[in-house]
């Protein structure tokens, strides 16, 4: 499988963007999707994830009301909808995906979890 992440940018603090999360190779649809984010000088961390039927997602505190996880699996892409965004949200955003189904709170992934990565797209949130 391969990602592709895509949609970051310069935006201002209360704006908004949308990511997306290209993807090929074995089915997509069979795996949870997820973003992680690194701030600079900061570990990776866990965003929001969706199961694969898209029946099932979970999200970080910090984004939960402001950020949105999709997929179309019919496209094989994933998407976050970043809304109302802060400067902390300033960061490389990775899509990963897993193998499986999750629900809920099983839906936190770690990254030591995830099978495939795509290289990072940065959002920087300007004040």
């Amino acid at each position: 499988v391969q990602l592709q992440a895509s949609g970051g940018g310069l935006v201002q603090a209360g704006g908004s963007l949308r990511l997306s999360c290209a993807t090929s190779g074995r089915t997509f649809s069979t795996h949870i999707m997820t973003w992680f984010r690194q701030a600079p000088g900061k570990e990776r961390e866990f965003v929001a994830a969706s199961s694969w039927s898209a029946d099932s997602t979970y999200y970080a505190d910090s984004v939960k009301g402001r950020f949105t996880i999709s997929r179309d699996n019919a496209k094989n892409t994933v998407y976050l909808q970043m809304n109302s965004l802060k400067p902390e949200d300033t960061a490389v955003y990775y899509c990963a995906a897993r193998a499986g189904y999750c629900s809920g709170s099983g839906c936190y992934s770690y990254e030591r979890d995830m099978n495939y990565w795509g290289k990072g797209t940065q959002v920087t949130v300007s004040s």
